[in-house]
């Protein structure tokens, strides 16, 4: 099974990618969801389904964001509108992408308007963009800024003679698995389709335009197909709690495991390409693996929870504050085990339960913070400061 994000116009000329998104059209490519606007964002109109009594009404919230949900055509260097269907060698591409306020920001997946493919490597921009609306308008568009390691980007139009739609994301939104959701987007170019499904987990990572994960990702069975990339995944009540971004398939096509990257992880990317036109995230500089009941008793580890230091990246922020990774590897259930390393229990006082909270600890704070890290070495408890690095463009 693979991850897939492919654009529309780039499938067919591209057999397999390593990174396919739910991008159909694409170019290149927690259970707790909270997001805050920007108090320099532009004040807009939301859209809100109602649930009605607690039901899932697909048709209503269909009719309520549908208008603002987008169809984006990206074009790259020596590509044309005819690549598009197929006929340019590959140099243009269909996504998804929806309207989050009255001033003409529209968001949508970085690897949309991008020619990233997830191997980590250079990143180029298309050379023009254009955004389809629901009412068969068609504009050109800018990019605001593109956020790799989120895989989000930030578009803007000029929205004069305009009818925009916002639509509303969702604000401290506990995400559970089994609840009712809804995909909108435009799979192999058929615009603004809706298929609706379950959350069916929380809490995934999947692979960003880096080489590092996104953590919190969410798992749903709603139909993801090549051109919904950066489409909006919808709650009962029509809020966006995730953007569409890739599904796993052996086929090329849906097979009932799609993931979306996490409103929260949204939000900040998007404050931060407002602001900024890029993202920066926090470093630590470690590399850990999962540390679970037995291999803690294997271990002699006082406690069964916290992220198991493998290695620590040299000359990075962990490496210049201490922390020691493993110096011996032992073999157990079949596996090979890196041992000896710090244990990671926790992050300012918060406890790491799981090996993905910590990234997900640390992607909370900026560049240049330093952060209490709570380690067990040698069964004993230690506090060390880390001063949290810049993220690098590569984690290899």
């Amino acid at each position: 099974m693979s991850a897939r994000l492919a654009p529309l116009g780039l499938l067919l000329a591209v057999a397999a990618l390593a990174y396919g998104g739910c991008g159909g059209n694409d170019s290149g490519g927690s259970g707790s969801v909270t997001t805050v606007a920007s108090p320099n964002a532009p004040q807009h109109k939301a859209v809100v389904v109602q649930a009605h009594s607690g039901a899932f009404d697909p048709e209503a919230a269909y009719q309520e964001a549908a208008p603002g949900v987008v169809t984006i055509r990206s074009i790259f260097s020596g590509g044309g509108l005819s690549s598009v269907l197929g006929g340019g060698g590959g140099s243009a591409a269909q996504g998804s992408g929806f309207v989050i306020s009255s001033g003409g920001e529209i968001a949508t997946n970085a690897h949309v308007v991008t020619d990233a493919t997830g191997g980590g490597g250079p990143i180029h921009e298309a050379k023009e963009v254009y955004v389809q609306f629901a009412d068969r308008n068609q504009v050109a568009a800018d990019i605001v800024g593109f956020d790799p390691n989120a895989d989000v980007a930030l578009l803007k139009v000029d929205s004069s003679g305009l009818d925009l739609h916002p639509l509303q994301l969702a604000t401290n939104e506990q995400v559970e698995v089994g609840q009712p959701v809804a995909a909108i987007g435009s799979p192999f170019g058929e615009d603004r389709s809706l298929s609706v499904g379950v959350v069916s987990a929380t809490d995934r990572s999947i692979q960003s335009l880096t080489r590092f994960q996104i953590e919190g990702a969410i798992q749903t069975d709603a139909s993801i197909n090549p051109g919904n990339s950066g489409g909006p995944l919808l709650d009962a009540d029509g809020n966006v709690i995730g953007i569409n971004q890739q599904i796993n398939t052996t086929s090329g096509g849906n097979e009932g495991v799609g993931f979306a990257v996490p409103i929260g992880l949204v939000a900040h990317s998007l404050d931060q390409l407002r602001a900024n036109g890029s993202a920066k995230y926090a470093y630590i500089g470690v590399t850990t693996q999962p540390l679970y009941p037995q291999l803690a008793d294997r271990l002699g580890l006082p406690t069964d929870t916290g992220a198991l230091i493998a290695k620590v990246v040299p000359g990075g922020p962990a490496d210049h504050a201490g922390l020691r990774g493993s110096d011996q590897k032992i073999r157990f259930q079949g596996q090979e085990i890196d041992a000896g390393g710090d244990l990671i229990v926790a992050i300012n006082g918060h406890k790491i339960v799981s090996e993905n909270d910590l990234p997900e600890l640390i992607a909370r704070f900026n560049p240049g913070d330093t952060v209490t890290v709570q380690v067990i070495r040698d069964g004993q408890t230690q506090n060390v400061d880390v001063k949290l690095g810049e993220r690098p463009a590569s984690s290899g």
